[in-house]
């Protein structure tokens, strides 16, 4: 059912706002709307202009908590000073700690760079400070590419101005150190430059041989990766042992951030005294009365009730039994009802079983579904779980009714009738699968039942025109009545009603359906009856009536499908124990008997369901139901 929607507007000091909010809206489930927008008409009404105080420390927060590995729980709430404060602080504190940790880095870089300079000339034995602090004779440190490394080599060799001296090389270079008298320096360092030696400058400050400066390095870094690590860690132990205050302050701005929200929907208006709020919204009837009598101990506090609001529809909330509630998943899959519609939840949820469980009875695949079902729901909380359990508990009752176990009609005798084997008698027909008259006559009565509702909705919603001349309305419901009325007696054998009785129950609503469009015009009183002329009038009301007494076999004759599933299961359940080999009481091969099962539980399940939501929409929705409503979205809900 939908529950009634109460208009509220709530006024106070604008002080008061945050001080309401904390303590009603947090408590009382209440969907807000703009209410500048509300109070459009209204004069002196103004919305709330300022920028979000808190969103930059919202986000700085929400980023520390996100680093946060362990749980904590969160300290004592935190006003909006005590956590702006608080994250100040650790700001600094985490500032400092990340200014330590590019420090580390930087020289962490630094050592390895020096690393990547002494690997090349490790194989040197000699004391790297005093080829530094050579006078004399210059040195010059460089690689030079493999491929040009013979021509090098060449040129050292027979040249008497400089000794090249190689050390280590790989697949793309090899790396050495020349050395050349100081008078000679320019001429042969042309000369290396053009065969292709890459010169770097070797870092001061390395002692004794590359290798043994190598050492030294390596355990540089050793010490200062270590150092960066602690200085890591600290820096999460900062965060982490915070983790209570950072929850609190990620609360208190959360809180803010919400609390914005809020007043960008509130209005404001002023008296020569002081400034007030405006806030409007929906609540439940049920939580309206407890609501007003608590707002009874404040004194500046007023909350004035409406029946609707002017600018918007009120929202739709359902409220069903338990078991009925997994079933509202379909209702809101096709729209949820408007508010003061009826709401078909419970409709739906009978009329699906009932006809899930006609189209697939069978006793043990009955009880799996019903099982399965129920565990898939216990375990996932589900809701299509919930209703394959519903669907399997019917399917046992006409499996009952069916006599059919499994697929096997041998060990219980049906308590109603056998979907292959019965049929009827009637007139102008013949035999026919009594199946199929029952669903046809099952589907009539629905029809019916939905004419009703529709009748009551367009009642609800002031459309005297169609709720009293549509195809389903009272119009539509008597002339459909009646026919299932001659129906029902001429296949039953008795004399049909007289004549004239056939023209008033046929006739007249006919009549009454042809003539909608300007008998609805005259009751709501417009200058006009009818759009267009009389000729395209009478026209289209013709093809019009055409097509309503089409749509009434059409649809009739769909419930068929209910009798022809119900047959076709068990006609799928005997080929199956034909392949398993149980024909004339021979003993069955199990495994193609319990495959066969699964086989059949899972497509003709799948299929059957299906139509039953078919049938529910086209056949039934189409009839009664719009749709339209918008959901209930609490603030309390939202900030959950």
């Amino acid at each position: 059912m939908v529950e009634k929607m109460k208009f509220l507007s709530i006024v106070g000091p604008k002080d008061d706002l945050d001080r309401v909010i904390d303590t009603y809206l947090t408590k009382y489930e209440m969907q807000l709307e703009n209410s500048v927008v509300e109070l459009k008409n209204a004069k002196n009404i103004n919305p709330y202009m300022e920028s979000n105080p808190c969103r930059e420390e919202l986000a700085r927060v929400k980023e520390y908590v996100s680093q946060l590995t362990e749980k904590a729980e969160t300290s004592k709430t935190m006003n909006v000073v005590q956590a702006t404060e608080f994250l100040r602080e650790l700001d600094e504190a985490v500032a400092k700690n990340k200014e330590q940790q590019a420090t580390l880095l930087d020289e962490k870089k630094r050592i390895e760079e020096a690393l990547q300079e002494l690997k090349p000339y490790c194989d040197m034995h000699y004391n790297i400070q005093s080829i530094l602090d050579f006078q004399f004779v210059k040195y010059r440190f460089g690689k030079v590419a493999i491929q040009y490394y013979a021509k090098l080599e060449e040129y050292a060799r027979e040249d008497k101005n400089s000794i090249f001296y190689k050390c280590q090389s790989d697949s793309e270079y090899v790396w050495g150190i020349y050395f050349v008298p100081a008078n000679m320096t320019q001429k042969v360092d042309t000369v290396y430059t053009s065969l292709h030696f890459e010169r770097f400058h070797f870092h001061d400050g390395y002692e004794g041989t590359p290798m043994e400066a190598l050492e030294a390095q390596q355990k540089k870094l050793e010490a200062m990766t270590k150092k960066l690590q602690e200085a890591e860690e600290e820096g999460r132990k900062l965060v982490q042992s915070r983790a209570g205050k950072l929850l609190a302050a990620q609360n208190c701005f959360v809180t803010m951030q919400e609390h914005y929200e809020i007043r960008k929907l509130v209005a404001f208006t002023k008296t020569e005294k002081a400034e007030f709020f405006v806030l409007c919204g929906w609540m439940t009837a049920k939580d309206t009365v407890r609501f007003q009598k608590e707002l009874e101990s404040e004194v500046e506090i007023i909350c004035m009730v409406e029946e609707r609001s002017e600018k918007s529809k009120p929202p739709t909330k359902l409220k069903n039994p338990k078991l009925f509630k997994p079933y509202q998943m379909y209702i809101e899959m096709y729209g949820l009802p408007s508010y003061g519609e009826i709401d078909p939840t419970i409709f739906v949820a009978i009329t699906y079983s009932v006809i899930f469980g006609i189209m697939f009875g069978d006793v043990g695949q009955g009880i799996c579904l019903f099982l399965g079902g129920l565990l898939l729901y216990k375990l996932k909380r589900m809701n299509l779980a919930a209703i394959v359990s519903c669907a399997g508990v019917f399917s046992t009752i006409f499996g009952f009714m069916f006599g059919s176990v499994f697929g096997f009609e041998n060990i219980i005798e049906p308590v109603w009738i056998r979907p292959v084997t019965k049929m009827s008698n009637l007139p102008f027909i013949g035999n026919l699968n009594s199946v199929f008259v029952y669903a046809i006559a099952l589907g009539m009565g629905l029809v019916l039942i939905t004419m009703i509702l529709n009748i009551i909705n367009r009642f609800r919603a002031h459309k005297m025109g169609e709720a009293l001349f549509d195809t389903n309305g009272i119009a539509g419901f008597i002339f459909y009545l009646s026919l299932v009325v001659t129906i029902v007696l001429f296949m039953s054998g008795h004399k049909l009603p007289g004549t004239i009785i056939l023209i008033v129950m046929f006739g007249l609503p006919l009549l009454l359906i042809a003539l909608k469009e300007p008998l609805t015009s005259f009751m709501e009183k417009k200058s006009e009856l009818i759009e267009g002329t009389i000729i395209m009038y009478i026209v289209q009301t013709f093809f019009e009536l055409f097509e309503v007494l089409l749509s009434y076999f059409s649809n009739t004759l769909s419930f068929v499908r209910i009798g022809a599933f119900a047959v076709s299961h068990a006609a799928m359940m005997e080929v199956v124990l034909m392949l398993a080999g149980a024909e004339n009481g021979a003993t069955p091969n199990w495994l193609v008997v319990v495959l066969g099962n699964l086989f059949v539980m899972g497509m003709e399940g799948l299929i059957v369901g299906i139509q039953v939501l078919r049938l529910e929409y086209y056949e039934f929705f189409s009839r009664f139901y719009t749709g339209g409503g918008r959901p209930f979205k609490p603030y309390r809900n939202v900030t959950k």
